[in-house]
């Protein structure tokens, strides 16, 4: 009996062989590489991928949080199941583990998909790079540049820490079920001297730029900075849209001292 797709889990399982072809070659699997897959489903994209693994980044592991489709991947000899909401997985012990960084990829749920971006970005140094289908409206905000209205706090906090880019469109019809969205591959590559700032300062500090985006930031950062005593230069007569992701970081950085 087939698998059927479970809406609490947000399941949409690929099945177009030539968007599978095209997201297994923009992940591009090669020697000595310890591969995490989020999600494997099916096997859309889990037997491909092993297909063009070596046997240096043997095996793939995979995080399932169904248990169906957990026990039907344990029965591969060259996938190690980890069966776990992937919130609650230790990427740095993994990587410990494996002895490298880690190569992460997957088809992610949408209903969790920010939460899933921010808790990788917590161990941002123990992955080399980082390739979702995500929904084609997050992709859209994770790689858009400042002055128009996909640029947010999503655009801020990953582009402090990676270079994103948005590679190709996935349609509803690639899917089974087809979600009733359009769906976006993208990659993130950490960068090699990001800026070192406390990840929660500067979220608060976007944060509080964002909260009122269609007013000058002197209505909402100008508040937030007044609160901490800064006394440092910042144009507050812009919108927070407007306002590069260097300039939000080196705030941050003025800001903790």
């Amino acid at each position: 009996m087939g698998h059927v797709a479970r809406k609490r889990f947000g399941q949409h399982f690929l099945t177009d062989k030539a968007v599978i072809d095209g997201i297994i070659d923009a992940i591009g699997p090669g020697e000595d590489q310890a591969m995490v897959e989020i999600g494997p489903g099916l096997g859309a994209m889990t037997l491909p991928l092993l297909q063009r693994l070596p046997a240096s980044s043997r095996p793939l592991t995979v995080i399932e949080l169904d248990r169906d489709l957990a026990a039907r991947m344990r029965k591969r000899g060259d996938v190690t199941v980890i069966e776990s909401d992937v919130l609650k997985v230790d990427f740095a012990a993994l990587a410990a583990e494996r002895g490298r960084k880690l190569k992460v990829v997957g088809n992610l749920p949408y209903n969790i998909s920010s939460p899933i971006l921010f808790h990788l970005l917590g161990v941002v140094d123990h992955v080399v790079d980082q390739t979702f289908m995500l929904q084609k409206e997050v992709v859209d905000r994770m790689a858009a540049g400042p002055g128009g209205k996909d640029y947010g706090r999503l655009s801020v906090m990953l582009q402090w820490r990676y270079d994103v880019e948005a590679l190709f469109d996935v349609p509803p019809e690639a899917f089974d079920p087809p979600p009733r969205v359009d769906s976006a591959i993208v990659r993130m590559v950490p960068l090699p001297a990001p800026a070192r700032l406390e990840e929660a300062l500067l979220s608060e500090l976007v944060a509080s730029a964002f909260s009122q985006r269609r007013k000058l930031l002197r209505h909402s950062l100008g508040k937030w900075l007044d609160a901490r005593g800064f006394e440092g230069e910042f144009d507050l007569q812009r919108r927070a849209e407007e306002v590069p992701v260097a300039e939000f970081v080196a705030l941050a950085q003025a800001v903790q001292g």
